[in-house]
Parts: C-alpha cells; structure tokens; sequence
C-alpha cells in the first residue's frame, strides 16, 4: 500500500511550486527504490537501520525541516518493512507527523529520552508495518549488570588549584545512550532486534577506547544471554536469534571498534560486509551484525541507499537558498562552511541526514522445514 499523500498539497501550499516539486521527488524516489520493493514478499523481511539526524529538534540551528522533507524520509522507511532509527528527540510531534505519511498499517515502539550529556536528548525507535512484522510483547533498555559496565577515562582537574596538574579518573558505567531490545516476529523468524547509538567521544585516546568498550560490553552482553539460554518455546527447538544494528560509530572494517563488534560470534552479513554496498568515502558508522543459531537462517541481499540523488541536489541549491542559514551556526571555527555551497551540502543533512539507510533481507519461510520435519521425523 503506498504512503498517505492525501495531505501533500495542503501541507505544501505556503511555498508557491512546493507540491509540484515534492510530487516530482516522490515519483523519482519510487522509481529508484523499484527494485527494493520488488524484493517484499510474504516469505522475507526487509529490515533497515536509519541515523535520521537530530529529528527534529533544531538545537544545532539548521533550521527545522521542510514539510516536504517529511514525505522524503517516509517514501525510504516505507520501501523496507522494520526500521530501527536513532536520533528521534524528545517531541514526538514531528515523529508522529512522518507515521501518519506513512499510513495506518504503520507503527512504532520508542525509547525514553536518554538522560546526560553523552545521551543528548535522543531517543531510539523501531517503525514496522504491521502486515509484516508483529511485536511480540517484551521490550527493554539494556542495563549492564556489576562486574560488566563500561570503562571510561577522563581528565579530573582541582577546583580552585589551577597549578595542580589535571588527573586520570577510571570509572565504571552504563552506555552513553541506552541500546533497545524489542522481541519480534516476521513469518516464521522469531528474533531480538537491539539498536544502538554506541558513544563517539574522539577519533584517538581514551574517549575512543570508552567507544570500544561499548561495543565489546554489547556483544558481551548478548553472546553471554544467548549461550546460557534455555530453546525458546519454538516448535522445533530453536533458540532466541539476536541482531544488533545502529549506529555503531565503526571507524572501518580493519578497526578495532569493528573487530569488538564481531567478537563473541557476532557476524555482519556478508551482503554489506565492509565496503561493498558503500559508495566511495562513505562512513562506516552505520552496522547489521548477527547472532543466531537458527539453522534456517539466511540473509538474501541487502544495500545502502543514497541521499541526494532524487532530492536535494546539488542543482537544487537556488531552490533552496531562503531556507539555508547565511552563516554557519557551527561553534567550533575549525568546523564551519565558509562558502554557499558547502552551507547548502551541510544544510540538507538536517533535512535528510548525515547517514544513509543500511538494510537486509532476511528469508522468513521456513514451512518446508517445519513440514519436512513432521513428514520425515528424526530416527530415535
């Protein structure tokens, strides 16, 4: 069923030539994601993980996001069937204006805001379409237990003795943002989606080291839950099946917050395994990583999407140019965009975002199994 555009003119109406154009990306958008929704089908999930950038709260000073922005950001969630997102705000208004685009088979299970400086105001969310996905009633943050939490490491100076040299404190804590367990089911696959927001910090020293550790206390945690598990209720035995999949801040695939990530038996799906469904310079932040002893599994395909070809553009810049900030609202100098261009190419990830969306299809029909397991059952 498509996305509910019953409301893009009036939405669209205070800019002259906005629904026309909006119409044109939407029909462009389809068209590019054609094959993705030939893949969707009774006997697989299309499952996708999203940095949605900062939605949608304009504490950085980019300014909101356009209404026809919102008709963008559903035409991509709705070409999948499970999204886990990261970086919905605490005003749910807009986050709710994208699901009603959406439409009515749409719904969503989202986390408080995470508390802190490192939180950063952000929640997580797990948008599905409800023909294809259920929501198997558990849901939770994942809290580490004593003995597992992570390290961190930073500079402690005196208050009040600036000739005191600064020392190193170590102290034991929870994720920066918490990760979100959901029990789902698509088909005949029963699994636990987690998604995360692993902290950043720097690209060196001890605020990498503290990103690190998240990762390797995340796996942990779950290898550690799976392996000691009792079989689920499954008829034939089969176990509890984990998939961990966000924002991962991964450096590369040769980094050490990449070899964290697939430690304890965790394996990224060959199909977008290191650079191969990235376009050239692309971040690797953005990860789908596995753990499951389900012997019918198996990942069909997968991919990454790209932003700004439909919308966006970079010959779109003059259609836009009332909506770009005159000057960069960046606080650090070092980091500011100091020509029109470069304020544009900034700008549109604030509307779009800074990330693209990674997914997989993962087969969900294990009839013939379940059959031949009946008809030709095990000799004693």
């Amino acid at each position: 069923m498509s996305n509910n555009y019953a409301s893009l003119k009036r939405d669209l109406q205070r800019e002259p030539g906005a629904a026309e154009r909006c119409a044109a990306r939407l029909l462009a958008i389809r068209q590019r994601l054609e094959p993705i929704r030939r893949r969707k089908s009774d006997g697989s999930l299309l499952l996708a993980t999203w940095n949605i950038r900062d939605f949608d709260s304009n504490k950085f000073g980019w300014g909101p996001r356009l209404p026809e922005t919102f008709y963008y950001l559903a035409e991509l969630i709705s070409a999948f069937d499970l999204v886990a997102i990261q970086e919905v705000n605490e005003d749910l208004e807009p986050f709710r204006r994208l699901m009603r685009i959406l439409g009515r088979e749409w719904d969503y299970i989202a986390t408080d805001v995470t508390e802190g400086a490192s939180g950063n105001g952000e929640r997580m969310a797990f948008v599905y379409n409800t023909e294809k996905v259920w929501f198997r009633k558990v849901a939770g943050e994942i809290v580490l237990p004593d003995g597992q939490l992570v390290v961190a490491r930073k500079k402690v100076k005196p208050k009040d003795q600036p000739d005191i040299a600064p020392t190193i404190v170590e102290t034991r804590q929870q994720f920066a943002r918490s990760p979100f367990m959901v029990a789902f089911q698509s088909g005949w696959f029963r699994f636990s989606l987690c998604t995360v927001h692993i902290y950043y910090g720097d690209d060196s020293g001890d605020q990498l080291q503290r990103r690190i550790d998240e990762i390797r206390k995340l796996v942990g945690f779950f290898a550690k839950r799976q392996d000691a598990a009792k079989p689920d209720s499954d008829q034939l035995g089969a176990p509890e099946n984990y998939i961990l999949l966000g924002d991962f801040n991964v450096v590369s695939p040769e980094h050490e917050t990449m070899k964290a990530l697939k430690e304890k038996g965790f394996k990224v799906p060959a199909e977008i395994d290191g650079d191969k469904v990235r376009q050239k310079g692309a971040y690797f932040y953005d990860q789908i990583a596995v753990r499951v002893k389900d012997r019918r599994f198996k990942v069909a395909g997968g991919g990454m999407l790209s932003l700004f070809e439909d919308v966006f553009r970079d010959e779109d810049m003059v259609l836009y140019a009332s909506h770009v900030p005159a000057q960069d609202p960046e606080k650090k100098a070092a980091f500011r965009a100091t020509t029109p261009e470069a304020r544009y190419a900034k700008w549109r990830t604030w509307q779009m975002s800074d990330h693209a969306p990674l997914w997989i299809e993962i087969e969900t029909d294990f009839a013939d199994d379940y059959l031949q397991a009946i008809a030709q059952p095990p000799t004693p």
